[in-house]
Parts: structure tokens; sequence; C-alpha cells
């Protein structure tokens, strides 16, 4: 008898994190590596977030709180999603997750059945099939093509639902496209869903703050208040606070689906960090004032990224609406060859000679569900974008 889980053969390592690791290998062998691969902001934790985390330690909240989250920090939630997206939770609606990955993997536990269908439009954030699958669940791809801004069409939502679905995911702005979702985009997608009652809706808003040239968010339940009891609205202070190592993720839904969500949490890894979500607290309820500087930043360097990469031969590239990342296309490299006479044969052939000639590491787009295309993190420094947006033209410029 085998000592592994069966379950475990349908699913993979994270390739981001693969994608990372990898660079950070090379690097340590003496490679010059830009490594382009890691979902992270390169910006440090705002100075009130973190001294209100000291002032935690200091002040002795280093033990237990209850699964769900402090009451404090839920309250916060709450008072977020009221005040930002004009949706009213109670606090015990509210749950608070080992980052936003531990309030998926709890939602889906909860859940799933073996053979319901999760909707997952592609190109999707890598853990969201590999998720559903852990459970038996089934993922259901339907991709967003390019020219309709690698966004979900309503027809083609409408064509995937089944008996058996269970979830769609909708993720705005979206890793790894950048891609986010306007009002009336959105409100084509409900009135699909709203004909549909047994299909509930998870809405990964993680980069919600991270939109550009005055798009509006906006979020399936404040779109279509008739999903609001079969909606999981979830967030996180990861991205727009720049505290993806403090594991905090939040949603907020119907209450049977958070009393189990609690439940599972409670018997797996109780709560995350007592002082992550003192430090959460500030986040949300204090001072924003860095969130728009940040924006600008961000902009920024998408609009030099996308630039830079449309000057390279073979690579086309859309400008994104949000997020910090760029998800063009390599087709124009497929079927060329490499100096030394390897064949570029797909998007995960190009980022690895890439790698291998210039040292800089991007994620293919094999791993997001949707090919040939490769995914930029542009949430690093001008000085290295510069660099390896200028290694990756002479890599095009050499293929033959």
């Amino acid at each position: 008898m085998p000592f592994i889980a069966d379950r475990l053969s349908a699913i993979k390592p994270s390739p981001t994190i693969a994608v990372t690791q990898k660079a950070a290998e090379l690097k340590a062998a003496g490679r010059d590596v830009i490594g382009l691969g890691a979902g992270e902001p390169d910006f440090d934790t705002p100075e009130n977030i973190k001294a209100v985390a000291k002032a935690a330690i200091d002040g002795g909240q280093t033990k237990y709180v209850a699964p769900a989250g402090t009451l404090e920090l839920r309250k916060a939630i709450a008072a977020k999603f009221k005040r930002e997206n004009g949706l009213d939770y109670t606090a015990d609606q509210v749950t608070v997750g080992v980052g936003g990955k531990g309030v998926i993997f709890n939602a889906f536990m909860a859940t799933i059945n073996p053979g319901d269908e999760v909707i997952v439009p592609a190109p999707y954030w890598v853990s969201y099939p590999d998720i559903a699958l852990m459970f038996g669940g089934v993922p259901v791809f339907v991709v967003g093509p390019e020219e309709k801004g690698f966004k979900l069409q309503p027809a083609d939502l409408e064509k995937a639902i089944t008996p058996k679905t269970k979830w769609l995911v909708l993720n705005s702005p979206s890793n790894p496209s950048g891609a986010a979702y306007s009002w009336d985009e959105m409100k084509a997608l409900t009135d699909v869903l709203v004909k549909h009652p047994h299909v509930y809706v998870m809405s990964d808003d993680m980069y919600e703050h991270l939109v550009y040239d005055g798009f509006k968010f906006c979020t399936p339940a404040q779109v279509e208040p008739t999903l609001y009891d079969r909606t999981l609205t979830m967030n996180g202070v990861s991205k727009a606070y720049a505290m993806t190592g403090w594991r905090v993720g939040y949603a907020a839904g119907p209450l049977p689906l958070i009393k189990a969500i609690n439940m599972i949490q409670s018997q797996s890894v109780t709560h995350t960090a007592s002082i992550s979500q003192a430090a959460a607290v500030e986040a949300l309820n204090g001072t924003q004032d860095f969130i728009p500087k940040n924006q600008e930043i961000f902009k920024a360097r998408r609009d030099m990224v996308v630039k830079l990469l449309n000057d390279c031969p073979g690579i086309t590239c859309r400008t994104p609406e949000g997020a910090f990342y760029v998800y063009p296309s390599c087709a124009g490299a497929i079927g060329k060859k490499t100096k030394d006479g390897k064949v570029i044969a797909s998007d995960t052939d190009f980022v690895g000679a890439l790698l291998e000639a210039e040292g800089v590491a991007v994620v293919q787009g094999a791993a997001f569900g949707l090919e040939p295309y490769f995914r930029i993190s542009y949430a690093t420094s001008t000085e290295a974008l510069t660099k390896a947006c200028e290694r990756i033209k002479r890599f095009c410029e050499s293929l033959v």
C-alpha cells in the first residue's frame, strides 16, 4: 500500500513558486539572474502597520485567538466591505485565513464533493484547479481570449454551467493577466449566474486596490445583490499593503459556509498568527495614503514594460487594467531556433531558453492554462525591469 495518499497524484507543486526557487538557486550558484516570477510587491510593509505589530508583541497579544479570527479584525473587515464595496456583513459572516490561499482551501474543502465542477476562467492563478482537484472537484476551464482582454465571456460561461457546477471562480484584477472586469462586464456575467441558483461564486478580489487609468473596481455581490447569499467575497492584505509574508487573507459570505470554514480551520491551522491579525487591523483601519502612491509607481512600471516588450520581435503585449503582471504572447517566437539550435516549440521552451541564455526568470503560460504566453511580474525595481526587458529583446533578436 503506497504511503502517500492517492489524491496527491492529481496535483502539482506551484509553478510560480518553482520559478522563484529556481532563480534563487541560480543566483546562489553565481549566475546573474533577474527574477520576474514572484507575485509580491517589492515595497516594504508600511511603518504604521509594523509599529502596531511590534506593540502587539510587547503588549502580550501572543496567545491563541478564535479560529474565525479576532473580533477586532473581523469588525475591521466588515467595515471595509461596507465602506469600499457597499456590502453589509456582520463579524460572524467574516473568516480570517492563512493568506487568501488558506481561505480558498477551506472553502473548497467545506463544499466540494467528488465530481462537483468548478469553473475556472483561463488564464488562471495556478492554485485554483489544484485545490479543487485535492477534494475531488473537476476544474472546468473556460478561456478568456486575448482579443476580449483575457476576460470570461457571458455566452461561454452559460455553456460551461451544468447541473454539476458548484463554483465559479472570478479573479479581478487577474493573476496572471491583469485583466479587470468593468461594472458592465461584471453585470453581464452576473446576469448569467442569476439564472443558475445552484452555482456559488468565489470572488477573489486580492488585487482590488491595484488598478490604473481611472478604472473602477467592482465585485459580483455588489453588482448583483441577489447573489449575496451564494457569493464568497475574498480579499487580503498581501498585495495592496505589501504584507505577503504576514499571511492574512479574509472572506465574507453566507453564515453556514463561514461556520463550515471556521470548523475546518479549528481542526487544521487553528488561526493565522495573532500578531499578523493585529497588524491587519491597522492596515484596514489606518491611513491608506500610500496606496495611490504605490499605484502610480506600478502604473509607470506597467507602461514601461508593455512598451519595451512590444519592441521585442515575436512578442506582443496588451496593457492590463490592474494587478502587477503582464501576460505577453510569444507566438511570434514559436518555431524559431536558439543559437545552439534548440527549437522553441512552446512557451515552456521559450522561458527555459530565456533563463538559460539571458538569466531572466519568467513563468510560462502553460502554468496558467493559456498558451503561448508568459507572465512577468513588474513588482520589482524599474532598474531590474529595464535590464530584464533589454535581455528579453536581445534573446528574441537572437532567434532564427
